[in-house]
C-alpha cells in the first residue's frame, strides 16, 4: 500500500519545522546541557528544538492522514512588503533612529494587507514607537537614539 501526501500544507510545514528543529539540535549540542535545576546554556535551545522537531513530525504524519487544500500561488507582493521593511529596519536603526525605522517597518508591513488603512496604521506605528522606547531605551537602557544623525541628533 503506497502512501501519498493528502495535505501538502502540513507536509511542507512539517518538513520546515523538522529541518529547523534538527539544525537547532545539532547546533545546541556544543553547549553544556546542565541539569533541570542548574540549566546550562544548551538546555533551553535543546528543549525548544526538540519541541519544534516534535511538531514537525506530527505535521508530517498528519499530512498523510488528513485531507487538505493544495498550496496556492506564492504571494510575492505581501512577501516582499513584509521582508524588505525588516531589512530596512536593520539598516535605518543606526542612522535614522528608532522612531523612523519603526514607522517605516510598521507602515510598509501593514501595506501588505488587503485591508490596509492609514487610520489604523498610524496609531499602531506610534504605539510601537512608545512601546519600544519604554522597553529598549528606558527599561533595558540600550544606547539607541529616537532620532539619529540623519536628523541632526
Amino acid at each position: 500500500m503506497a502512501s501519498t501526501i493528502r495535505n501538502t500544507k502540513d507536509f511542507f510545514s512539517g518538513l520546515l519545522f523538522t529541518a529547523i528543529g534538527s539544525a537547532a539540535l545539532v547546533l545546541a549540542r556544543d553547549y553544556e546541557m546542565g541539569t533541570l535545576l542548574r540549566m546550562g546554556p544548551g538546555y533551553y535551545p535543546s528543549v525548544l528544538a526538540g519541541g519544534l522537531l516534535l511538531v514537525g513530525l506530527i505535521c508530517l504524519v498528519r499530512s498523510f492522514r488528513t485531507d487538505g487544500t493544495p498550496i496556492g500561488r506564492l504571494a510575492w507582493r505581501p512577501l516582499l512588503l513584509v521582508v524588505l521593511p525588516i531589512a530596512c529596519f536593520g539598516i535605518l536603526i543606526r542612522d535614522a533612529g528608532l522612531v523612523p525605522a519603526i514607522v517605516l517597518l510598521v507602515t510598509v508591513s501593514a501595506y501588505a494587507s488587503e485591508r490596509f488603512s492609514f487610520k489604523a496604521t498610524v496609531p499602531l506605528a506610534l504605539g510601537m514607537c512608545v512601546f519600544s522606547w519604554l522597553i529598549f531605551i528606558k527599561g533595558l537602557g540600550l544606547p539607541m537614539q529616537l532620532l539619529g544623525p540623519w536628523f541632526g541628533f
